[in-house]
C-alpha cells in the first residue's frame, strides 16, 4: 500500500503506521483509543488488505501525530517515520 497525496497531506502507508506504533510502544488497542477507528479496520490495514477511507487514514495521522511521530514522505529514499525533535527541552 503506498502513501497517497491528497490536497496537503501526503495520507499514511501500513508500514508507516506499524513503524509509528513500534515507535511510541502503543498497542492496536491504544491507537483504536486514540483515533476513534475500529480495532478491524486497523488490523486490515496495518496487513495491507484494502485501502481505507481518506478520513480513517487521516484520523490515524492525526492520532499518531499527536503522540509525537512525524511522517518522512517518500522523497527518494521512500517513505517513513520518527519521532519529533522535544523542543521544550
Amino acid at each position: 500500500m503506498t502513501a497517497r497525496r491528497n490536497d496537503t497531506k501526503i495520507l499514511i502507508t501500513s508500514a508507516q503506521a506499524r513503524a509509528a506504533r513500534a515507535l511510541i510502544g502503543w498497542s492496536q488497542d491504544e491507537l483504536v483509543a486514540f483515533s476513534g477507528i475500529p480495532k478491524s479496520t486497523i488490523v486490515r490495514f496495518e496487513a495491507s488488505k484494502g485501502t481505507p477511507r481518506h478520513s480513517t487514514l487521516t484520523a490515524l495521522r492525526t492520532a499518531l501525530e499527536a503522540a509525537g511521530v512525524e511522517f518522512i514522505p517518500e522523497n527518494g529514499g521512500g517513505a517513513g517515520v520518527r519521532l519529533r525533535k522535544d523542543t521544550n527541552g
